[in-house]
């Protein structure tokens, strides 16, 4: 393979859903149901609902040399009503213990009677409104684990090979 830099593979064990209190930062509840049901390692299957406020964080520009700084993004914060209409990412086991949550969403806005849809890294400060719904797909966590990147400067997701 010439494109893939690292593949893998893990069994399913289950399926991990909660709905999230209004007013509630949405990564740190995730952290917190992750915690309590002992989550090492998943995948984001869903998560939808109604935010309050959201930061989305993005790359503004490739930086000449890693890591990637807070001057290379841009922090992008909307306080209006909002639809959550996706979230993705990752969970995983970190070599040091605990897990490291890698999480992008996309949320919906009316601007101008038009609406308008945002998407970015989810970071703290996103704050929930009526309800949020979020499920994981719960992986065995011998597969993958989260390390510090020596290309990128940065944590990301390893594979381990079968």
């Amino acid at each position: 393979m010439t494109s893939i830099e690292c593949i893998g593979s893990s069994p399913v064990q289950r399926v991990v859903q909660f709905r999230i209190k209004p007013d509630s930062d949405l990564l740190k509840a995730i952290a917190e149901a992750v915690e309590a049901e002992g989550v090492k390692a998943g995948v984001f299957v869903s998560g939808l609902g109604a935010l309050r406020k959201a930061i989305f964080r993005n790359l503004k520009v490739f930086p000449e040399k890693f890591p990637v700084t807070p001057a290379d993004r841009l922090y992008l914060e909307i306080t209006a009503p909002m639809e959550l209409v996706s979230l993705t990412g990752w969970i995983a086991p970190k070599v040091d213990g605990g897990a490291e949550i890698h999480a992008h969403f996309a949320a919906s806005t009316v601007q101008n009677e038009t609406v308008v849809t945002l998407g970015g890294h989810l970071t703290e400060g996103t704050i929930c409104g009526i309800k949020v719904v979020v499920a994981i797909l719960i992986l065995d966590e011998d597969g993958v684990f989260a390390d510090q990147d020596p290309v990128t400067n940065s944590v990301d997701i390893f594979f381990r090979g079968e």
